[in-house]
């Protein structure tokens, strides 16, 4: 299939096989993308589905209908929630957007101790503007979730039952990568399995990191089996403002089950962390 523009709708727009576009999208499609009557283009609902579609003209406006669906696998086979404190001005935005292109699946706008920047309801509209856009520009089949701004405390508290971790620039701290990878004291288990590598440590009859009480068949590939297991894959990393984390907030943290890791040895920028970390996550769990 040649390379065709990518647009992102919401299920509602779609009826009978076609797509009700909205007035923005029309004039996306047709005075920016210049396609016209009778062009494709690819629709995607942010929830997982792409269709090939057809641009339509009618005397209200356009529309588009539905070819066929695209089978498509994009996503990272781990549900990954970025809880990011708010840095100051729109940097945030950047980080919405390079966080939606390096595979998060939701995002959770935090205001700590050190936060001074009190988003209003037109900044979250705006980032989710910009996750949209972003994951149409890197072909995502899922639309990250942008929820509201809350305090750390309730953050913490709300994130699920999930592996968590919170980075912490100073102190000694084992580094995230090697949390992914599962060099792991016993009888703790490794997040990946994989054959024997003395330079990872890993170790094939260890269970991988979320798994339930069944035993899987050693034949099996490491942790990307089809959508059942991947709903269990979870993990949510906590990444701080201008200053890093207070004490008080990192030890609020690891009494709510976190486990405070290092992005390596270097002081990171607030907007630069939240990169890091999730490129470490692709780089451990993606197959190339």
């Amino acid at each position: 299939m040649p390379q065709l523009q990518r647009l992102a709708i919401t299920p509602p727009q779609i009826c009978d096989r076609q797509i009700d576009l909205t007035r923005e999208q029309q004039h996306y499609l047709n005075r920016v993308l210049r396609l016209q009557a009778g062009d494709r283009f690819i629709a995607m609902d942010g929830r997982g589905h792409w269709w090939l579609a057809v641009l339509e003209a009618q005397e209200t406006g356009l529309f588009a209908s539905i070819a066929e669906e695209i089978a498509v696998n994009r996503e990272l086979p781990v549900e990954v929630t970025l809880m990011a404190a708010l840095p100051k001005g729109n940097a945030f935005d950047e980080v919405v957007r390079q966080a939606t292109e390096l595979g998060v699946a939701s995002i959770v706008p935090v205001t700590s101790d050190r936060t001074l920047l009190k988003p209003s309801d037109q900044k979250v509209d705006r980032w989710r503007k910009i996750a949209a856009e972003a994951a149409e520009q890197s072909e995502r089949q899922i639309v990250p979730t942008i929820l509201e701004p809350v305090s750390f405390d309730v953050a913490v508290k709300d994130c699920g039952q999930k592996y968590r971790y919170i980075c912490v620039a100073r102190g000694e701290n084992r580094h995230l990568w090697d949390c992914l990878l599962g060099n792991l004291e016993p009888p703790q288990p490794p997040l990946l399995r994989g054959e024997q590598d003395g330079a990872t440590g890993f170790d094939p009859p260890q269970p991988p990191l979320i798994r339930g009480e069944e035993e899987f068949d050693p034949p099996q590939p490491p942790l990307i089996r089809g959508e059942e297991e991947r709903e269990e894959l979870a993990i949510v990393i906590a990444v701080g403002p201008e200053g890093g984390w207070t004490e008080g907030e990192v030890k609020r943290a690891i009494e709510l089950g976190f486990e405070t890791v290092s992005l390596g040895s270097r002081i990171l920028r607030a907007v630069t962390a939240p990169i890091v970390a999730l490129s470490l996550v692709g780089a451990a769990f993606e197959k190339c």
